[in-house]
């Protein structure tokens, strides 16, 4: 089984490099090989971790990170990058976590591939 890991930096409003991202992990998620993918959300791209925001898609991007998370992608938040931006006591999207730096090079080191978007 191949490990997959994608790093996310980008906000996730603005451009289309979040829905990508996502676009890309539902595809690898749902492929016959299942590979395990792990996402982790770094600077601006913690804010994907917060619930109930309303897009233009309703709830598009939630509704993907939910998806995700319901077939067993893990999805971290940089720890230091949400402290930065207020968001360590908000409540998170169920089942996306804090991470911390170690754990992404822990994750990085065991990924047969690292994707950044």
């Amino acid at each position: 089984m191949q490990n997959i890991l994608i790093i996310i930096h980008a906000p996730p409003y603005g451009s289309e490099r979040v829905l990508s991202a996502l676009r890309l992990a539902t595809a690898l998620a749902g492929n016959d090989a299942k590979p395990a993918i792990r996402i982790f959300l770094m600077s601006d791209a913690t804010v994907l971790g917060l619930p109930n925001q309303i897009d233009g898609a309703g709830n598009g991007l939630q509704g993907m990170v939910e998806q995700l998370i319901a077939q067993g992608v893990e999805i971290r938040l940089c720890r230091t990058c949400a402290l930065a931006r207020g968001l360590g006591d908000l409540p998170l999207i169920p089942g996306a976590t804090i991470g911390t730096l170690v754990e992404l090079a822990e994750a990085t080191l065991q990924a047969d591939k690292v994707i950044t978007f």
